[in-house]
């Protein structure tokens, strides 16, 4: 399982990177792709829509079940990643590449409220 320093994580295993200028991507963790097996499609939310820490804002069917992903910052969705629309199983490949959306972060402070990697780390090892 691939966990990194430069990002932040959620007890539902998304993650966040900081990229400047009040950018973020927010993405599936490694450990999270690999529970939920072949991933076949991804339901994007819209440029411009609101996210609200907490709350849905995709999904993603597998081969094993369909799945929610929430927002773990409150922002606007900046980008998405549209490559994922058509080839969804990128998330399998390779799941820090492949980031799902990009958002300009309203409340940075909702970033302490995450997870580091060694804390994500062992919550993944209690998780099994």
């Amino acid at each position: 399982m691939k966990i990194f320093t430069d990002l932040k994580y959620t007890k539902s295993h998304e993650w966040v990177r900081e990229l400047g200028n009040g950018l973020f991507e927010i993405g599936l963790s490694d450990y999270a792709q690999k529970e939920l097996g072949d991933i076949v499609f991804v339901n994007l939310p819209q440029e411009g829509d609101e996210l609200k820490a907490g709350e849905t804002f995709a999904d993603l069917e597998s081969v094993k079940a369909v799945s929610e992903l929430y927002a773990p910052v409150s922002g606007t969705v900046i980008e998405i990643n549209e490559e994922l629309e058509d080839t969804p199983e990128l998330l399998n490949e390779n799941a820090y590449e492949n980031w799902i959306i990009k958002v300009g972060l309203v409340n940075t402070g909702e970033l302490d409220l995450l997870m580091n990697e060694e804390e994500y780390g062992e919550f993944c090892k209690n998780e099994q």
